[in-house]
């Protein structure tokens, strides 16, 4: 092979290692921040089971002194 065909090939296998190398580490900034949402999304999930619970313990109170009158 050509020095100029040896040295773009090592350009290109240089390149394409920064490539990986950035790959990997926007790879893990996403699996960091799908995890915070999936926390986030858990939690909110719980406030919204509590809220309905507490609402619908509000509804069966109210139907309960309804009925008494």
């Amino acid at each position: 092979m050509e020095p100029t065909s040896i040295e773009d090939l090592e350009r290109k296998v240089e390149q394409l290692i920064l490539l990986c190398e950035e790959l990997y580490r926007e790879n893990n900034q996403l699996k960091s921040s799908q995890s915070k949402w999936q926390d986030e999304r858990m939690k909110l999930r719980e406030k919204n089971d509590l809220a309905r619970s507490r609402v619908d313990n509000m509804i069966s109170r109210l139907k309960s002194l309804e009925q008494e009158t």
